[in-house]
């Protein structure tokens, strides 16, 4: 095991690589109940949804660790459930349609990976940029955290303010968040996962978490009843389209973000990137069969990578939890409710991966505005997807006029343009 995850050669061990995959797993595991949550409200059976989320999980993360060797999983991303949520229910028109949308753009998806484009974007991306993405995700994941916590609301005169540290959930958070930054400020190998433990039993022994059942039987999987002729018959083309280029950029630029903070990235470029970017195509593919949107790399992966995590063990045992959360649905389900358990991860591993801002040239404005509008928008708009297109659109567009045209790779040109479309004709998503 040790030789195959090459667990020496990254400077971790056994134990670290599991810590780190159970860390990862509880950031993520409101997955399990939220995507189908979402997906209901368009009429998808909320057991169907759960089996599929489970399912493309497993197949997406073990790709990722068994052939990859990477710590990041894969799940099916949030923000694209809402949006099949929106086409089905604006658009009038069958959710089995609309998963015939996704797993075409699942085909398309793989096929890409296999031209090798997605890589050749990977390298063409500048050092600013990437740096941007991965700063702007931790601003994302921070915020997030804080909106979770209940420490930041929503206001209508100022649209965020200070919340309210009387409410049980929050103080509960703050609590957590404090626990988690002395055992981190320590030096406690696992502290995350740690500090989540602890804010758990506390939840518990406060009754704050309240378990209806440990063990139950899983729903029988079966394969969705896809209407791929209604993809022509409805002219549903700019939906397979929408799927794909956000998909595509949202986990591309997650995998940045990650890979930079494991410190996986050589000189610009992700070693084994096709088989990294074939694992969220795949999922996606498989998962669209089951019945769940599309999958992308989870941002929540990065609080496995501050526990230690630096290898694909750490995504094995994330698989296997997935399989295992399968018959403890009651005990995630009840963990994924109470947000004071997470929150304080998310707000911490925010603030690590803000390190890269250092190398970006903050005097030369053709560098620094487009790292700065991918770090302001990314958390202001709820979409990484956003985010990277206002960099892709600011970047070249700047340089262009700055007289440096010829520094710009042909392919960012070419994504600047893309996103200029997307932003016109697919506003939000």
């Amino acid at each position: 095991m040790k030789t195959f995850f090459q667990l020496a050669e990254r400077g971790t061990d056994v134990k670290t690589e599991v810590l780190a995959g159970m860390t990862t797993f509880l950031t993520m595991a409101y997955i399990v109940v939220v995507n189908p949550a979402i997906l209901s409200a368009a009429g998808v059976p909320f057991n169907q949804v759960f089996i599929a989320t489970i399912i493309s999980a497993v197949v997406g993360t073990l790709i990722m660790a068994l052939w990859a060797n990477y710590p990041i999983a894969i799940a099916p991303g949030m923000g694209m459930n809402a949006y099949f949520v929106t086409v089905v229910l604006n658009q009038g028109v069958s959710y089995q349609a609309v998963f015939a949308t996704v797993f075409f753009a699942g085909i398309i998806f793989i096929i890409l990976t296999f031209t090798s484009l997605r890589e050749a974007l990977i390298a063409a991306i500048p050092n600013t940029l990437k740096v941007g993405i991965t700063s702007g995700i931790g601003l994302f994941i921070a915020f997030l955290g804080l909106r979770m916590s209940g420490i930041i609301v929503q206001n209508s005169e100022t649209f965020v303010s200070f919340g309210d540290i009387t409410n049980k959930v929050t103080l509960l958070s703050i609590f957590g968040l404090v626990i988690t930054l002395i055992l981190v400020a320590r030096g406690v190998k696992g502290g995350l996962f740690y500090g989540m433990l602890f804010t758990g039993i506390i939840g518990y022994l406060t009754h704050m978490m309240k378990l209806d059942g440990i063990v139950s039987l899983p729903p029988t999987p079966v394969f969705f009843d896809l209407d791929l002729g209604g993809v022509f018959t409805e002219s549903l083309y700019t939906v397979v389209f929408a799927f794909l280029l956000v998909t595509i950029f949202d986990t591309t630029g997650t995998l940045i973000g990650v890979a930079e903070q494991a410190g996986l990235m050589k000189n610009g470029k992700l070693e084994k990137a096709k088989a990294a970017l074939t694992a969220d195509a795949v999922a996606t593919t498989v998962g669209a069969t089951f019945g769940t949107t599309p999958s992308s790399a989870y941002i929540e992966s990065t609080s496995g990578v501050q526990v230690g995590g630096r290898t694909g063990l750490t995504t094995l045992v994330v698989s296997l939890l997935f399989i295992l959360a399968l018959f403890f649905s009651p005990i995630i389900e009840t963990i994924s409710a109470l947000p004071a358990i997470t929150a304080p991860a998310l707000i911490i591993v925010g603030s690590y991966m803000m390190s890269g801002l250092e190398t970006v040239r903050w005097k030369q404005f053709d560098e620094a505005f487009p790292a700065f509008i991918v770090i302001l928008t990314m958390p202001l708009t709820s979409s990484i997807a956003t985010g990277i297109a206002l960099g892709f659109i600011t970047y070249p567009l700047i340089k262009l006029f700055s007289g440096k045209g010829k520094e710009v790779h042909p392919l960012v040109y070419v994504f600047g343009v893309i996103f200029v479309l997307q932003m016109i004709y697919f506003p939000g998503h």
